[in-house]
């Protein structure tokens, strides 16, 4: 029991550290194209140096999930350099949408009623973030495409979990490798729009370096190392505590405040997902 909980404490801290992202991008003057380059580069280094397992067991077949998660990685960065955290974490956190969907495609997983009805409030839940057009502020000067940006982070993150279930299936030494073969490839993916860097001050390196030992590194390996006790539904409610606080960094690090409808969808996506992962606990039969 003292080893269960120590895991379920991991995995609050990685939803913690995970929660800071969106505050620490907009602490930055460095361009999205140069944070999301950086943060993953010191990523893939910090996982090689903290991650026993991402060093071994290379495979070919993590290199589509690795492309996914890359592109999650970059579109997480930008839509955060544009819109508010809470907009930015939420459409993002709407991957559970398109999982029922990519579901019976990827992986012959039949959608059930209760996965529909999850569909349908998210879908909802994400159309609030499109009602009325936010206006431009310092820390989100587009919001609308800042918004598009992360519902298509939601897509490539839907992406990346399926593809980690299909290598956790039959090809388990691989899930360690797909997250750090996702950060090698977003780095050089924005290596080339990143640079010249021109000014950098301290602060700005010290982001990059907090960003990528801290947010991803160390959140990353509390994760994986408490996933190993802790089953999946359980996991996945107790890592609803990242949207849940970023929007709470971002507000007392800069002070934004996400419009009432964007905060209204948030809680309609935060809800459904709540309730549909609380219903799964208790079904006997739980192979997740």
């Amino acid at each position: 029991m003292r080893t269960l909980m120590l895991d379920r404490l991991l995995l609050l801290a990685a939803a913690v550290l995970f929660s800071t992202g969106g505050a620490a991008i907009k602490a930055t003057r460095l361009t999205g194209w140069q944070v999301a380059s950086f943060r993953s580069g010191v990523g893939a280094v910090a996982l090689l140096v903290l991650s026993r397992e991402a060093r071994r067991g290379w495979s070919w077949r993590a290199l589509p999930v690795g492309l996914a998660y890359a592109a999650t990685l970059v579109l997480f960065v930008l839509a955060n350099k544009l819109t508010t955290a809470a907009n930015a974490i939420f459409l993002q956190d709407a991957a559970p949408l398109y999982l029922v969907l990519l579901g019976p495609l990827l992986l012959g997983e039949r959608a059930r009623k209760s996965e529909l009805l999850l569909l349908v409030a998210v879908a909802a839940g994400i159309a609030m973030f499109f009602v009325a057009q936010e206006a431009p502020r310092q820390t989100a000067p587009d919001p609308l495409r800042g918004n598009v940006l992360a519902v298509i982070a939601g897509w490539t993150w839907a992406l990346t979990i399926a593809g980690l279930r299909w290598l956790g299936r039959g090809y388990g030494a691989a899930v360690a490798n797909a997250p750090v073969l996702g950060n090698v490839l977003a780095f050089g993916a924005c290596l080339g729009m990143a640079l010249p860097v021109g000014a950098m001050g301290w602060q700005d390196a010290a982001v990059i370096v907090y960003l990528g030992v801290v947010q991803i590194g160390l959140a990353y390996v509390c994760m994986t190392r408490a996933l190993k006790r802790v089953r999946a539904l359980e996991a996945s409610l107790l890592l609803l505590v990242e949207p849940a606080l970023s929007p709470i960094w971002a507000w007392l690090v800069h002070g934004e405040r996400p419009g009432r409808w964007s905060l209204a969808g948030g809680a309609l996506i935060l809800g459904a997902c709540l309730v549909y992962s609380s219903s799964r606990q208790k079904e006997p039969d739980e192979r997740d």
